[in-house]
């Protein structure tokens, strides 16, 4: 559960608090629990939930580019701390953008991408059919890509002024 949490929130101090969130509610929840699919994948809904709602949470963060620093022969591609905050941006932009994701679609898209649920898993938890889960991470992904480009097209436009 924290490495699920930890893919949505990219904080392993706040995947841990997210976790032990879940746990709790989990808990409590235990009675409502209907048993008719795994304990685990239940669990590990309720924490996605938590930690997307977490991630939809925070503020966003500009994106930086790379083109703009002057020397790029300082060594491979994999020293350069420039390249590593732009992999951690394009990481925390995606988690923002799946927490702005409608339902089911958010749920679906969290659970097979960072909760690493496999589609029939998915059904189970959710209690959906199979194909409506296929067809709601299809149309999730969609929504994704379209709203990671607009997010992308903002940036530039914003950098140009």
């Amino acid at each position: 559960m924290v490495r699920a949490c930890y893919r949505i929130l990219g904080s392993l101090p706040e995947a841990e608090d997210v976790a032990q969130e879940a746990f709790v509610i989990a808990f409590r929840s235990l009675g409502t629990w209907r048993g008719d699919g795994p304990f685990g994948a239940w669990l590990a809904r309720i924490a996605v939930r938590l930690a997307v709602r977490q991630a939809a949470r925070r503020r966003p963060v500009a994106w930086l580019d790379p083109a703009a620093s002057g020397d790029r022969s300082e060594g491979p591609a994999g020293d350069d701390p420039a390249v590593h905050a732009l992999r951690d941006e394009r990481a925390a932009s995606v988690r923002s953008a799946v927490a702005r994701l409608d339902e089911p679609y958010r749920e679906v898209v969290a659970l097979r991408f960072f909760g690493d649920l496999s589609l029939a898993e998915i059904a189970a938890v959710s209690g959906r059919p199979i194909g409506t889960v296929k067809t709601h991470l299809h149309r999730g992904l969609l929504r994704l890509r379209v709203g990671l480009e607009a997010a992308e097209l903002q940036t530039m436009t914003g950098h140009e002024r």
